[in-house]
């Protein structure tokens, strides 16, 4: 039965109107977000996670008048980067460090051929490299050889500390950033599309991986340069982007949680 039917049944059963019916559900979602809920977003492209974050605070905090409510999310996208957000509300904020341990699955398109300074397309192409040497075979071996546990060194343009200034700040000044490697997992990786210059992958992996930094990567082990062109987060544990909301559903929807 969907939303509009149950309503329905329930004014016509208890004679309410439809502002009261509202009313009713408003006063009950506010209880649910108070005590703890997990959204399923699906984050548009170029809205940051504090946009998306700060969105859904807002709207509760206007239509439900709710002026003191946690909401986190579990798990930080780029702004290039769409897909899968996990956020909680209330008493379940305490539950995000246990989301954001669980593995992320990703859609990538990655560039073969050129390099930027980001690692994807914040920033313009500063080198171009061979890719006449590359075969699809060859990119499906390659693939492998990135499976497991690892180090692997964040973008200069990321959100990691360095003397207590975000990386990304620095790395836009054009001054030298060094990052340490961190130990990240790569537990399955494979080549969905080869149609040079670009490729596109599918990755499960652990928290911390950065999928910039991998096609970077993946371009040095191909002896050629590559950045990420295009990136989708699909899953994180059992949370699924099919089962997410837009922002506009959200906003359409947001009584009915």
């Amino acid at each position: 039965m969907g939303h509009y039917e149950e309503t329905k049944n329930v004014r016509e059963s208890l004679n309410m109107t439809s502002s009261e019916i509202n009313l009713l559900h408003q006063a009950k979602l506010s209880e649910d977000l108070l005590n703890g809920k997990v959204l399923l977003f699906n984050k548009p492209l170029y809205w940051t996670s504090f946009d998306l974050v700060n969105k859904v605070k807002t709207l509760f905090k206007h239509r439900l008048n709710l002026k003191k409510i946690k909401v986190g999310h579990a798990g930080t996208l780029d702004p290039l980067a769409s897909g899968l957000m996990i956020v909680c509300t209330g008493k379940e904020t305490r539950q995000i460090e246990q989301y954001q341990m669980q593995p992320k699955e990703y859609h990538a398109r990655i560039h073969l051929g050129a390099t930027t300074p980001s690692f994807d397309l914040e920033t313009d192409i500063d080198s171009r490299y061979a890719i006449e040497h590359i075969h699809q075979s060859l990119v499906e071996k390659t693939l492998t050889g990135f499976l497991g546990t690892q180090l692997q060194v964040p973008p200069d343009f990321s959100a990691r500390f360095v003397d207590g200034t975000r990386a990304y700040k620095l790395a836009r000044k054009g001054e030298k950033v060094e990052l340490q490697a961190r130990e990240i997992t790569i537990y399955d990786i494979s080549l969905t599309s080869f149609s040079l210059p670009e490729i596109e992958i599918k990755v499960t992996c652990s928290k911390g991986t950065y999928i910039r930094s991998l096609a970077r990567d993946i371009g040095l082990s191909l002896h050629s340069g590559a950045y990420l062109s295009g990136l989708v987060r699909t899953a994180i544990g059992n949370f699924f982007l099919k089962d997410a909301m837009s922002i506009e559903d959200f906003e359409r929807n947001f009584v009915f949680l």
